[in-house]
């Protein structure tokens, strides 16, 4: 047997379900007390807990037959990839409202702007002279339109374009289209180099007055897939593509071979629209003693538009739906509302949670904590915290019930990744998901990411994971941390390297400015 069909059976008999002869809940039961009651006991693995007997009660919802992977194949196969602003997007919030209701879940949408509207129109790339082979290419997203009838310039090898590689190639690069180098992502941290490199790089070559860039693709097989480097929506400063790895590299040889001599053609007649409103899905289960005190756990629905968005994000979204209709259907109240949330415009700047958290600014003080997952189905591990070490204890206590799960496994990395950003940078206690990569980064953003990916089993477990961390923060006597001053998120940012982090992101300005984050 695998060793994940192993945790599977495990996962089922570990907890000890209720026997139907003991299934209804008695009348003065800690999960039914009125304000004036006594706390129920912390969340451990004593019986009585409410950590341990919501665990009993959501484990056959979710584990068992459940609407999840009908609800995922509609929203991958039958909407596809869903570019914040498009039609497939409003589509997808009509997905979710209508699946947040069937849960039995009070559900609303909140709107925000979005900037400008994009897709991408016929990309092509073409080699000018005797010399000529296919080049597969994909428009960068939100990159902006070359003009009608395309650029032609001489491309030039800039390597990893680093200010040496810059100065080396300083006599041909104005009015060039740029070839940059990167290293093939097989790790979390190429990820996230995939996003910090570029930023810099755009600068040295706008400064160089080059007229385009071409970004070697990070996987191989030929793979296309697309990300976008703007962090507040707007169009990027030049236009941008993706070339397949392989062919990227058979042009760098190329260029290499003949210094000067290889000219192309890039054509991409993207298209930019207006402003448009774009929306959040919210939805809540109330809480019975703090119901203007709640805890989120969240997921963001967009996704790009080469595959259909399963592994990112679509499979973390039905996640949260599920987990809202298991802990619905046990008939149980937590102390603190439950918030759920599916976000929009995560892939342009974590748009739709950062519009979140300046509609609710003045809630902020009584949201207890915000769970994010947006990883794919890889096994959690345990959560990031943020850069907070005092949430550890009570993330370990709420999680007691799955102990041999072994998801207590927490760090206390800070990062900008994903849409807890807006929230930890307002001194909130946040949680995300760690996940083992499983097939997450060979697929990731590619026209690869599609519902063959996604091992339902899996994401089961983590739906359980998640359902029970929110379930537990929420009903816990005690919040799980303060809210942080500004000058205890600042000193928060550089020990953990959060600041450069952000500085290379582009949202250190935003945060000295008071325009992004705790208000000075």
């Amino acid at each position: 047997m695998r060793l994940r069909t192993v945790l599977f059976i495990v996962c089922i008999y570990t907890i000890t379900l209720p026997s139907p002869t003991h299934a209804q809940i008695p009348e003065n039961d800690p999960l039914h007390r009125t304000q004036t009651s006594a706390p129920a006991a912390a969340c451990t693995t004593d019986a009585s807990s409410s950590c341990a007997e919501v665990t009993a009660k959501i484990l056959p919802l979710i584990l068992g037959p459940s609407p999840m992977q009908e609800n995922l194949r509609r929203l991958t196969d039958e909407i596809g990839g869903r570019v914040t602003g498009s039609p497939a997007m409003e589509r997808a919030i009509q997905w979710a409202t209508s699946a947040f209701r069937a849960a039995g879940v009070d559900v609303h949408t909140e709107k925000y702007q979005l900037p400008l509207t994009w897709s991408e129109g016929d990309t092509r790339l073409e080699l000018l002279g005797e010399i000529k082979f296919p080049l597969r290419t994909v428009s960068l997203g939100w990159s902006p339109a070359t003009p009608p009838g395309g650029i032609e310039a001489n491309v030039v090898d800039v390597a990893y374009g680093t200010p040496q590689d810059f100065t080396a190639a300083a006599a041909q690069l104005k009015g060039a289209i740029l070839l940059l180098h990167t290293g093939l992502g097989t790790t979390w941290a190429d990820l996230f180099n995939e996003y910090f490199r570029p930023p810099d790089i755009i600068e040295r070559a706008i400064k160089a007055g080059a007229i385009a860039i071409l970004w070697e693709g990070a996987r191989e097989r030929l793979l296309l897939y697309r990300h976008a480097n703007t962090s507040d929506g707007q169009l990027e400063k030049i236009p941008q593509a993706i070339v397949v790895r392989e062919d990227a590299l058979r042009l760098s040889r190329t260029v290499v071979a003949y210094p000067g001599k290889i000219r192309a053609r890039l054509s991409m007649p993207n298209k930019i629209g207006l402003p448009i409103d774009q929306e959040n899905v919210v939805a809540e289960i109330p809480g019975y003693e703090k119901p203007d005190e709640s805890v989120i756990l969240g997921a963001h629905l967009d996704s790009w538009d080469l595959g259909t968005g399963a592994l990112d994000n679509g499979c973390n979204a039905a996640l949260v739906i599920e987990a809202a209709r298991a802990l619905k259907a046990t008939g149980l109240r937590p102390r603190r509302t439950i918030r759920f949330i599916l976000f929009s415009g995560e892939e342009q700047g974590l748009l739709g949670s950062w519009a979140y958290v300046r509609t609710h600014r003045a809630e902020l003080d009584k949201i207890r904590a915000v769970i994010i997952f947006d990883s794919g189905i890889g096994r959690v591990t345990g959560y990031s915290l943020g850069g907070r070490s005092d949430l550890a204890a009570g993330v370990r206590e709420v999680l007691k019930p799955l102990d041999s799960w072994d998801v207590n496994r927490h760090t206390t990395d800070a990062q900008t990744g994903t849409d807890h950003f807006d929230f930890l940078i307002e001194g909130l206690p946040t949680l995300v998901a760690n996940q083992e990569e499983a097939n997450y980064l060979p697929n990731y953003h590619a026209a690869s990411d599609t519902l063959d990916k996604v091992d339902i089993r899996e994401l089961k477990l983590n739906t359980a994971i998640a359902a029970l961390t929110t379930w537990g923060l929420a009903d816990r006597p005690a919040p799980l941390g303060k809210r942080l001053s500004r000058g205890e998120v600042e000193a928060l940012m550089k020990e953990s390297g959060l600041d450069q982090q952000m500085k290379s992101m582009g949202f250190w300005n935003d945060w000295q400015k008071g325009v992004r984050g705790h208000q000075p």
